[in-house]
């Protein structure tokens, strides 16, 4: 089958979902793309700019199956400027993200419109793919509020005609090698997130403190992308902190950045908003011991439902219970029983979010 991939932010999540899926795919695909930058931009412009490169391929005589496309492309306005032939395929809409019930600090930060172009963007898709059930809940139930602001017009009846074609199709992520023997050393902690204030690095870094109280040793890896406003307290606790880190910021390289999962004994999040958490998902299938707030999509990504055990990969969300829990792993990691007698659990109950396993179930539902 022929798929037009139409990508507008081809980075970050979105190009390792396009970039794993191709690799593993039975499909044929072309993909047009625009570099990660200035995504309100992204938004405003692909669909011209995309349907300006789509015409011109028509033109050349070049055919296609399907239409996928990422929550970053105004669909209907896509739809509105291409050849009827293409207007005509059957359209896949992947949700990455939304700007419905994206975290903004002051909801007066919102804007509207992109909340809107998310909409429009579901409505005007055959199908609307969700990363996962979390977002998929979170997004329906933010849309009826939403259109209540509305002065007048309030078509409410989107809330089903959207459900009605939509279901979830989760995020894969790379495999990673065996682990070979650990380094010695004390507990070794991964913390890679954005460094915005919706990860809540302030919780993370008010337990890192409260274990130094305690005169428990550690050594932190606090990696992910960076932006222009940056939390204050990551500049307080580079400086805090030197003589415990290991690595600091973006890493350069895909390389780098398997290595500081790979070095980890336990992964950290504090997130207060997250959709899908590939950073996680792709630590713990590297070999690291989850310490997850229970909330969000983790309860879901850890498959809470079939695996009961999996409650001591959580704890409360508080920065309290979070230095209780790395206090008691670090004890443990001193005995050598970390995983207390099941070192590969945690990698077994994320297996089927590795791309061979997920990549046939994507290529089947884009058959379907």
């Amino acid at each position: 089958m022929k798929i037009l991939a139409l990508e507008p932010y081809h980075g970050g999540s979105h190009k390792a979902f396009l970039d794993g899926w191709l690799a593993h795919s039975r499909h044929a695909w072309v993909v047009l793309d625009l570099p990660p930058y200035k995504w309100k931009w992204r938004m405003r412009h692909s669909a011209i700019t995309l349907a300006n490169e789509v015409c011109g391929r028509v033109v050349d005589g070049q055919r296609w199956d399907v239409l996928f496309c990422s929550d970053m492309l105004n669909l209907a306005e896509f739809l509105g400027l291409v050849p009827e032939s293409v207007r005509q395929l059957p359209c896949v809409a992947y949700f990455h993200e939304n700007q419905l019930t994206y975290p903004v600090r002051h909801e007066t930060e919102r804007d509207y419109h992109f909340a809107l172009t998310n909409i429009t963007t579901a409505l005007a898709a055959t199908r609307v793919w969700f990363n996962s059930a979390f977002h998929h809940d979170s997004f329906l139930g933010a849309i009826r509020p939403f259109l209540q602001r509305m002065p007048d017009y309030q078509p409410f009846d989107v809330v089903d005609r959207i459900a009605s074609k939509a279901c979830i199709q989760p995020q894969g992520v790379h495999a990673f090698p065996a682990r070979g023997p650990r380094r010695p050393g004390p507990m070794r902690l991964l913390w890679a997130a954005r460094w915005e204030h919706d990860k809540d690095p302030d919780t993370f870094f008010e337990a890192l403190t409260r274990l130094e109280k305690r005169n428990t040793e550690f050594r932190i890896s606090v990696v992910g992308e960076q932006f222009r406003e940056c939390p204050p307290v990551f500049a307080w606790a580079k400086d805090h902190f030197q003589h415990r880190i290991d690595r600091w910021g973006f890493q350069a390289t895909r390389n780098d950045y398997e290595e500081a999962l790979l070095e980890a004994d336990v992964v950290v999040s504090t997130a207060q908003h997250e959709f899908f958490g590939v950073s996680v998902v792709e630590a713990i299938a590297a070999g690291a011991y989850p310490l997850l707030p229970h909330r969000l999509a983790y309860p879901e990504i850890l498959d809470v439902t079939q695996h009961r055990d999996v409650e001591r990969f959580f704890y409360d969300g508080s920065a309290k219970r979070l230095a209780d829990r790395l206090a008691e792993l670090a004890d443990r990691i001193e005995r050598y029983d970390l995983w207390q007698g099941t070192p590969d659990c945690a990698i077994q109950i994320v297996k089927r979010f590795s791309w061979p396993y997920l990549a046939p179930v994507l290529d089947d539902a884009m058959e379907d």
